[in-house]
């Protein structure tokens, strides 16, 4: 398919541009997956955010099943981190795990994080007046080799020698070595079965050929970010464009422009959008959009909110932190991807102990077709069948159909 080159498209051509670039250009999830195919995907997308809520799977690993389909978790974890050297986990889009090619273009981030400027208030501190404090946690890493922030808490019993002193909180320690890793000083080795990143030097993990690469200027390296947010994209506008990889709103206008002057980008309007659209050079407007997934709240398809309205005509917003008397569709709340149309969400919890996938709530869209129930199913079964989850129950609650009333199925 030859690449667009019109200044004007519609908003069905940009959300096939969008869905084609984030890897939905018809879903053919009955192959066997492997690393390749694991690797591909992330590559497409740029990167995998994380997130510790463990209500139905972690963050990092839904994006690739709604893409691929059903896929050993273990390929994903024994291919990451310093196993492969091939990711790396930083602050990407939130905390991420990015490509490895992708650590000089974070350097920019890393040496503001050095100055205090770009982290979270509490750990400003410490690039300043409690700089030694950290800095001994980091002598402490150096010569013992790998340690997790609790093993540096008081409780651990560890904590009496350098800066981790016994007057200490456990959020003090926290910061200090969270300033550490958003500097770059330190970097993640792996995380343990609780979560819990584990730190080490950067040269014991790092690959050598990365640590010796030349730190690009942060112009450059942001315009290098903002050409794989465009790519991964598709069509995007320029806050679409920012906030990929979460750079700073004062620093866009540059970057931006020399990307439109070397053709990297190409300016577009997409007819119903008040903003200015950006169209990549080798995008493609797929034209198969069938196929069902249920999509992560943090899969980049829809994390910024803003676009995903833009898209899809969905408003959508993770409650995890409402209230639950004032939730209006669930704590976990998953949206239902059908023919390149989000049609339904489900609030969906894993109960392991009795092997359950249990749909606490559902609601369907008001142009959602006929047969989106069935294939809601179809799909639901498809997660549970992946999670090791034994049965599908819906709770009475989340009855919106007939089908759904009383569906309770073994997996």
């Amino acid at each position: 398919m030859p690449t667009l080159t019109k200044s004007e498209i519609s908003a069905a051509e940009a959300r096939r541009f969008a869905l084609t670039a984030q890897g939905f250009n018809g879903l053919a999830r009955d192959r066997k997956i492997g690393t390749m195919q694991l690797r591909r995907s992330i590559a497409q997308l740029g990167l995998l955010q994380i997130d510790s809520v463990n209500v139905l799977v972690r963050a990092q690993y839904l994006p690739l099943f709604s893409r691929l389909g059903s896929y050993d978790r273990a390929l994903l974890d024994s291919d990451t981190l310093a196993k492969s050297k091939r990711f790396f986990e930083y602050w990407g889009h939130a905390a991420s795990l990015l490509p490895i090619d992708c650590q000089p273009l974070m350097r920019w981030r890393m040496e503001r994080a050095l100055r205090g400027e770009g982290v979270w208030r509490p750990l400003q501190a410490f690039a300043n007046e409690r700089r030694a404090e950290a800095e001994d946690i980091l002598q402490r890493i150096s010569t013992e080799g790998p340690l997790a922030a609790s093993d540096l808490s008081p409780a651990s019993g560890r904590a009496a020698k350098g800066a981790a002193k016994e007057m200490w909180a456990w959020s003090e320690v926290k910061h200090a070595i969270e300033w550490l890793f958003w500097s770059g000083l330190i970097v993640a080795t792996h995380r343990r079965g609780s979560f819990e990143r584990v730190y080490d030097l950067p040269e014991r993990v790092l690959p050598r050929s990365v640590l010796a690469h030349p730190t690009p200027s942060t112009v450059d390296a942001q315009r290098a970010l903002l050409a794989r947010s465009a790519k991964a994209l598709g069509v995007a506008t320029a806050e679409d464009l920012r906030d990929y990889y979460r750079i700073p709103a004062a620093d866009l206008q540059l970057p931006l422009q020399q990307l439109v002057e070397e053709g990297t980008v190409i300016p577009v309007r997409v007819r119903g959008w008040r903003q200015q659209a950006y169209l990549h050079k080798d995008a493609r407007a797929g034209r198969k959009t069938d196929g069902a997934a249920l999509l992560s709240p943090f899969d980049p398809l829809i994390w910024h909110r803003p676009r995903t309205e833009r898209l899809f005509d969905f408003y959508y917003r993770l409650e995890i932190y409402t209230p639950a008397h004032k939730r209006e569709h669930g704590y976990y709340v998953l949206p239902f991807l059908l023919d390149g149309a989000i049609v339904a969400r489900v609030d969906l919890k894993a109960e392991r102990q009795s092997g359950t996938l249990v749909v606490q709530r559902a609601h369907l869209e008001p142009k959602a077709p006929a047969h989106t129930i069935e294939r809601l199913i179809e799909e639901l079964q498809l997660l549970a069948s992946w999670l090791g989850l034994s049965s599908l129950v819906v709770a009475p609650v989340a009855a919106i159909h007939p089908l759904l009333a009383t569906y309770r199925a073994a997996i």
